[in-house]
């Protein structure tokens, strides 16, 4: 038989094994609970606006209305742009266009008011639905024509209207034409500073032994202020390789792409002379 002292001393030593497992399992709990936290800190929350320019911000009532705006029309790709970027993403709306949907460039405060009335909303969805059959017969015409049009996209406006706007790529003679020109302003450049510097070394090899010093030091001044030059006068090698053209309707963009597009067709066959007629045509809307 087992003695008192005996199941007492059993007893405690089941305590304390429960009271470990129990600390024990406390601790696992919590260790997991860092790692989701740790887990959730490693993933930012994902912009509920999908592509945005600037830092918008919606009500919950906007934010809704705005989510079910992009499901109807899903076949535009919508950029929702913060009041304060009005000007700058407007100024720079063809950066913004794709091949594959018609870019609409919208602000918060629209959104915001066409969650909440009903008119206005009506409005502006009407421009939406309305432009949705002409921009394909747009796009349909252009492609026929053979045109390299890089992507379309439209500004909702505040004045209760939208304004349109296309990106095409140069052809390629211009782009030939537009190198070439650089090339040779750059040999004009390389020609003049050979002969600058075969003069200095002519004045050099004839100066005094004594002002020889004092001959290379000031061409080798020149040549530092020359190479800055050089630099300065670089040419711009940024994208100059699209050209954009924006109207106040679908009619007048398709106008603009048919004249510009007949224009670089008439590039490819008409002679240097005949290029100087008729070309300044203004197409920035």
């Amino acid at each position: 038989m087992v003695g008192m002292n005996g199941i007492s001393a059993y007893a405690r030593q089941a305590e304390i094994s429960r009271k470990n497992n129990a600390d024990n399992a406390e601790a696992a709990e919590k260790v997991a609970g860092k790692a989701v936290g740790k887990s959730v800190e490693k993933n930012p929350v994902k912009n509920p606006y999908g592509k945005t320019v600037g830092e918008p911000k919606l009500s919950e009532k906007a934010q809704k209305y705005y989510d079910q705006l992009k499901k109807k029309y899903g076949n535009y790709d919508f950029i929702l742009v913060s009041s304060d970027e009005k000007e700058n993403a407007k100024a720079n709306a063809a950066k913004y266009a794709n091949k594959f949907k018609t870019v609409v460039l919208i602000d918060e405060e629209k959104i915001e008011k066409m969650a909440t009335d009903e008119k206005y909303r009506k409005q502006y969805e009407g421009i939406l639905s309305g432009a949705t059959a002409q921009l394909q017969q747009l796009k349909d015409s252009m492609a026929q024509s053979g045109a390299n049009v890089q992507g379309y996209g439209m500004q909702v406006n505040d004045n209760g209207t939208a304004s349109y706007f296309a990106v095409l790529k140069k052809s390629s003679a211009d782009q030939k034409a537009r190198i070439e020109k650089k090339a040779a302003a750059n040999r004009a450049e390389k020609k003049a500073a050979d002969k600058k510097a075969a003069a200095k070394q002519a004045e050099k090899r004839s100066a005094e032994k004594k002002a020889e010093k004092i001959a290379e030091k000031e061409a080798g001044e020149e040549r530092i202020k020359e190479a800055r030059s050089n630099r300065n006068n670089r040419p711009d090698f940024d994208d100059e390789n699209t050209v954009t053209i924006s109207a106040n309707s679908i009619e007048e963009l398709m106008k603009k792409l048919e004249d510009y597009n007949f224009n670089e067709l008439s590039n490819s066959v008409m002679t240097d002379s005949e290029k100087q007629i008729g070309q300044n045509i203004d197409f920035r809307g």
